[in-house]
């Protein structure tokens, strides 16, 4: 193998596992955000888990995080405004990157 596949071959698994990590991170992110309005709801334990649980699944209905923030600002109609929730989606994110590294 030449040097330059090799160089190719870098970078393709590094570009695979940055999306790998953005795709953890975005999924932890959005699982944090379903707990942060579970709360907001008054929902604890299981119906915070299962809640947690759909606010990830809205993530897959379009690309991007409209979808996610339309499922948590529907539900929060009233708690909580939408600078209040996409300050915590960008808050979150950053939080839960943060944990992936840490983790290793």
């Amino acid at each position: 193998m030449s040097t330059f596949d090799e160089r190719e071959r870098a970078f393709e698994n590094k570009y695979a596992h940055d999306m790998e990590m953005q795709f953890k991170a975005v999924a932890r992110r959005n699982k944090k955000l379903g707990l942060w309005a579970a709360d907001l709801l008054g929902k604890d334990g299981q119906a915070a888990e299962d809640y947690a649980m759909e606010v990830i699944r809205a993530d897959f209905e379009e690309a991007g995080h409209e979808d996610v923030f339309r499922k948590v600002s529907d539900d929060l109609a009233g708690r909580a405004d939408e600078t209040t929730i996409r300050a915590q989606m960008e808050a979150l994110l950053i939080e839960a990157k943060r944990e992936l590294v840490e983790r290793g």
